[in-house]
């Protein structure tokens, strides 16, 4: 090669080069929260070397116990689940209040591992274990004489590992009162052992709910944070010190460490609590906590995960020093910026197996999908949504405010009691289902348990085209016999349907495909060409 090609080259190089770089994007210098945004409460998290891992309930959705992973704390990708297999559980005839509960994930001497509850008749407290957090995990190890909710686990330093967990069955001096307790736990026989201590009954005089206890050993001394005051708006973080792992534990003199219940009932971000703590390689601590964010006084997107800046002074924690408060925007960790690969808005169903992010409420009895030549096809159960038992429904997670879902379907209903199509879900008593039926579109709206026809149109071609767009409350509904040519259907409705409220508790919504013969026995199936959710630019 001549010394002009090799000229040509060099410039050739050079120009690419500094065209890549005047067009690469900086890192951000902010964030924002929510970290996780939509139906991800009760955040727990750990480091392992320069990765970090959360875990999230996930009450009966299944596969259940998500596990995300990040290298920077703010962006995460959803890599396994803590229970794929069904039998290990069971959720059937349990509300979508119920199942898995508060997890707590933790990493020690090789492995991780996830205590949690299965609660309200789920089986009580258990732990998985895996040498890789993507799974595959172990079978569930049950506890049986572990009482209460919300278990975490401690390695100290002699190598003994200790859980902590709340109770009610102590005393009751006043309205909802719980002890938070400890007792060592041993890893080989898997079993608790020796002396069960209290360890608080919470910080103020009539704490209700203490629950969610995490324990840490910070500078030589233990530091024992636990939440209190429910998970509404009363929702606090507490925290508790002790020279010795079984105690006494002293109230901090600033407890409440965090909260938002001194903001008042209009504040935008309501709920905090339920914090755990991880410190970064450089010796920086940040706590993940949940939050609800309000919309016009509603709830939409349920409770979510948020990430708080934390300093300690003489051993007391301080969330976002000056601040208080968990912040909508904020100074990101000084870690190395790293977003990973996001997943296409349409789901082509091209793989052999579901998305990870799609899900089923509660755990299928049976197999009742098939994905071949880039289509779902869904078998039509009798099983329907109003029932405590799994039906035919896949949905994912709604991750926005403002949001736009639709979907292709392929259905020849023979039976007037057979159904296809999209339906966005909060549990058995509130969700909208616009559905295809022999004979026309309907759109069905339950809330609070009320169920109601909105509208309903003739239509009766086998190929049809659904979508869904909300706005804060608002979601329109249309159909179509082309993506291009959609009609509305029914009125704007409203999404305080599947917003918090005494019947939608805990859990959070999802959007997705559904079909049922309702209560009919059928070899009927639906099929999907593809199912398409993004964030709306409204």
């Amino acid at each position: 090669m001549n010394r002009f090609k090799i000229k040509q080259l060099a410039l050739i190089f050079f120009i690419a080069f500094f065209f890549l770089a005047a067009n690469a994007q900086s890192p951000p210098i902010k964030f924002q929260n929510p970290i996780l945004a939509g139906f991800s409460p009760d955040p727990s998290i750990c480091r392992v070397g320069d990765d970090y891992y959360l875990a999230t309930s996930s009450f009966v959705w299944f596969p259940a116990m998500p596990v995300y992973h990040s290298k920077d704390l703010i962006n995460w990708e959803l890599i396994g689940h803590g229970i794929t297999k069904p039998g290990l559980v069971n959720f059937n005839k349990l509300s979508d209040r119920s199942g898995i509960w508060a997890v707590t994930i933790r990493y020690h001497d090789g492995l991780f591992y996830l205590i949690t509850t299965a609660a309200e008749g789920g089986g009580g407290n258990f732990y998985v274990t895996s040498r890789k957090a993507e799974g595959p995990w172990s079978d569930p190890i049950w506890l049986k004489d572990a009482p209460g909710v919300d278990p975490s686990l401690f390695w100290d330093d002699d190598g003994k590992c200790y859980y902590t967990g709340n109770t009610w069955d102590i005393k009751r001096e006043w309205p909802a009162q719980c002890a938070i307790w400890i007792q060592e736990l041993d890893i080989t026989k898997k079993k608790l052992i020796g002396e069960r201590k209290l360890l608080t009954y919470g910080h103020a005089n009539n704490a209700g709910f203490a629950e969610g206890p995490h324990l840490y050993k910070i500078d030589g001394k233990y530091m024992l944070l636990n939440s209190e005051g429910g998970t509404d708006q009363f929702h606090a973080i507490v925290a508790h010190h002790s020279k010795t792992i079984l105690g006494p534990y002293i109230a901090d003199k600033i407890n409440p460490v965090l909260s938002h219940r001194q903001l008042g009932a209009t504040y935008p971000l309501q709920a905090i609590g339920h914090g755990d703590l991880v410190q970064t390689p450089a010796g920086d601590w940040w706590a993940t906590v949940l939050g609800k964010r309000m919309i016009n006084g509603q709830v939409p997107l349920s409770r979510e995960t948020f990430l708080a800046k934390v300093t300690f002074e003489d051993g007391t924690p301080v969330f976002n020093t000056g601040f208080g408060r968990v912040l909508s925007e904020q100074e990101r960790p000084n870690l190395p910026w790293s977003p990973f690969k996001i997943e296409n808005k349409r789901d082509e169903f091209n793989l052999k197996m579901l998305s990870i992010s799609w899900h089923f409420v509660r755990i299928p009895d049976k197999k009742f999908f098939d994905i071949n030549n880039s289509q779902l096809t869904v078998e039509l159960q009798p099983n329907s949504i109003d029932s405590l038992v799994n039906s035919s429904m896949i949905i994912r997670k709604i991750e926005d405010h403002q949001f736009a879902a639709s979907t292709k379907l392929n259905f020849t209903p023979s039976e007037e009691t057979e159904q296809a199509g999209m339906v966005i879900y909060r549990n058995s008593e509130s969700y909208y289902m616009l559905m295809k039926g022999k004979s026309s579109i309907i759109l069905i709206k339950k809330h609070n348990g009320k169920k109601e026809v909105i509208a309903t149109t003739p239509y009766t071609k086998p190929m049809v085209y659904f979508a869904a767009k909300g706005n804060n409350l608002d979601v329109d509904f249309s159909f179509g016999e082309t993506e291009n040519k959609m009609v509305a259907i029914g009125l704007r409705q409203s999404l305080s349907v599947i917003s918090e409220s005494s019947v939608n508790r805990f859990n959070g919504p999802g959007i997705g495909m559904y079909a049922t013969s309702n209560g009919t026995k059928t070899t009927n199936k639906a099929r999907f060409d593809w199912f398409e959710y993004e964030k709306a630019t409204l």
